[in-house]
């Protein structure tokens, strides 16, 4: 008997889903004004931003797939900023740097997060601004419950941000207190940015004008010019233990803008999967689902020691892969066929064995083989690295730690069958101050660069860092539509797989398959400073039963048990041609809602 906490939702008219039982509130109320999955979404992530502010912010990074009803395929809407200007390897080697710290205002990049909803709204919405902004006034002017984990994270920092953030004291410790769990909670700066700015829009005339007007007081206006005047003086600490000044400025907010980009996709057992580009990790599992074909998988109990081992061993292969050639196809000559190619999965297949693997492998692309070492030589640097200061990094889930940020994630299908997920982060509360007078907090994205000339991922001016940001599609070969994801850094892709492998070979429903034991791995080089390695490393919920843990240790996985239920925040959401919707999210922290009739 399958096990669930949840009752899947189904209906027909829309559904909505994300990491924040009030920001799915918040998308059915707008589906229920007439607004489209793309109106829904928006206003969804204006109030994360809010309600979960350890997890992302305004100023932060944000992928999505957007889906009208109509069309055959996804589009990828990127909203990961660049590198600005004065980024360079040689500035930052003059700081005394040899890695990017994971927190403070040399991490910045170009804010992403508001242009990429604004042209979603504009293009797939229908609502005025103002209808989108307005729950996240609400619920920064008026409050909203404090979640314990924020609670925990603040009171963890007073003494940091009293000493050496004083406008994130002030923000985040009003009147020097720090918020207690479940009380009410407010950020003002906050609610009277998003009203000057809906001031500002509607002088416009019209919808999209308005829009546009919003996009300018972003990146040309008031918000621009109040980072880059703050930037110009501020020198904070940061994870590296020193302070610093920041690069960004109010030239590289003003040049860059979100775009639209056609997205990678592959076929898998007569369903077709979309992701993101190679400047996010989204082809990972694109890689691990060729590797995975073929290897016995569809046989395999999806709570058993064989799947997990395959999925474990296929994951180790895609994601040494990534950290040695994935990066901004704009500014390096990406091998994106070869990776996503039959002929080359067939050859990494043949490397998956009985025994855990505790080598970094890289495929050996012809002509790159220079990468490959390249990142073998990284990652004997920095195995077992050791924790790095203040909002350092981005963490698991599991880690349950409470100063490092994460990231939410949002689903959401309309009664006309548009769709749209979306995965926001960046914007940390705890990792970069508060920008006076704005109530937000900058990104911290730029720690995925290295300061290593003649990388894909190389610190340069102008270049997307490769995120971890990672939101997903499929077609079933019924014709049903799925949006799934989850917040987690670099396990995003790896229990993504997990729940695509048993909605494609299980008979598992959408709540089912969120809630059966998942599991990751830390093998490979993480994304986040201190950018460390753990080889053979292998955490499972103990959900998978003694006897499963007992086997995988035996083929020699470092196994790492975690809490009961704190792997992964999945959500996800689908429709069926004849228009039933249905969608779901984790138990797990209490936190995830999905709603829908």
């Amino acid at each position: 008997m399958t096990f669930t906490t949840r009752p899947e939702i189904k209906g027909t008219f829309g559904v909505t889903a994300s990491t924040h039982w009030i920001a799915s509130a918040v998308g059915m109320k707008i589906l229920e004004s007439g607004g489209t999955a793309a109106d829904a979404a928006a206003a969804m992530g204006f109030t994360l931003h809010v309600v979960e502010p350890h997890l992302n912010g305004p100023l932060g990074d944000m992928p999505a797939l957007v889906r009208p009803a109509g069309d055959d395929s996804p589009t990828v809407v990127c909203g990961q900023g660049v590198a600005p200007a004065g980024a360079t390897i040689a500035h930052y080697k003059a700081e005394g740097l040899d890695i990017i710290p994971g927190s403070g205002l040399l991490a910045t990049v170009v804010p992403g997060a508001f242009d990429a909803w604004m042209l979603i709204l504009r293009d797939h919405g229908r609502l005025p601004l103002r209808e989108i902004l307005e729950p996240a006034i609400h619920y920064a002017r008026h409050g909203h419950p404090m979640l314990p984990r924020v609670a925990g994270t603040i009171a963890g920092l007073a003494d940091f941000f009293r000493d050496e953030w004083p406008t994130s004291y002030e923000t985040w410790l009003p009147g020097g207190v720090a918020p207690k769990a479940d009380a009410l909670f407010c950020n003002p700066a906050l609610a009277d940015t998003w009203e000057r700015l809906l001031k500002e829009a509607e002088t416009a005339s019209g919808r999209e004008a308005q829009i546009e007007a919003a996009r300018r007081a972003f990146y040309t206006g008031f918000v621009a010019e109040t980072i880059d005047n703050w930037m110009r003086e501020a020198c904070v600490m940061d994870a590296s233990g020193a302070r610093h000044k920041g690069v960004l400025n109010g030239q590289d907010m003003a040049n860059w803008r979100a775009n639209y980009e056609a997205p990678l996709s592959i076929d898998y057992e007569g369903w077709t999967v979309w992701k993101a580009g190679m400047w996010s990790q989204g082809p990972t599992m694109l890689q691990s689902l060729r590797i995975l074909d073929g290897s016995g998988i569809s046989d395999a109990d999806s709570r058993g020691a064989e799947f997990v081992h395959l999925v474990t061993e296929a994951m180790k292969l895609s994601y040494a892969d990534r950290e040695a050639y994935y990066g901004d196809p704009e500014h390096f000559d990406i091998p994106t066929q070869t990776l996503l190619s039959r002929d080359y999965a067939a050859a990494r297949r043949a490397l998956l064995g009985q025994q855990a693997s505790l080598d970094q492998r890289p495929g050996r692309i012809p002509g790159l083989e220079h990468l490959a070492d390249a990142y073998i030589a990284r990652a004997k640097a920095r195995e077992q690295a050791a924790s790095g200061g203040v909002g350092a990094g981005e963490p698991t889930m599991a880690h349950l730690t409470e100063k490092r940020g994460d990231t939410v994630h949002i689903d959401v299908i309309d009664r006309w069958g548009n769709s749209v997920s979306a995965t926001p982060s960046g914007g940390w509360l705890q990792s970069s101050p508060v920008v006076p007078g704005l109530g937000m907090p900058l990104n911290s994205r730029a720690q995925m660069f290295w300061l290593e000339d003649g990388l894909p991922t190389s610190l340069a001016p102008g270049r997307r860092p490769r995120t971890t940001l990672s939101p997903s599609m499929a077609q079933a070969p019924d014709g049903t539509r799925h949006a799934f994801g989850t917040p987690g850094g670099d396990q995003q892709d790896q229990w993504q797989l997990m729940l695509f492998l048993r909605m494609v070979h299980s008979d598992m429903n959408l709540q089912e398959a969120i809630d059966a034991p998942l599991f990751h791995t830390a093998h490979f080089q993480g994304s986040f400073d201190p950018r460390a390695v753990r080889p053979g490393h292998l955490m499972v919920e103990p959900s998978f039963g003694e006897e499963v843990i007992s086997d995988l240790k035996a083929r020699g996985h470092d196994i790492e048990v975690a809490e009961p239920w704190t792997v992964g925040r999945l959500t996800a959401a689908c429709r069926a041609p004849d228009g039933l919707l249905k969608a779901a999210a984790t138990p797990r922290l209490m936190q995830a809602y999905a709603i829908g009739r």
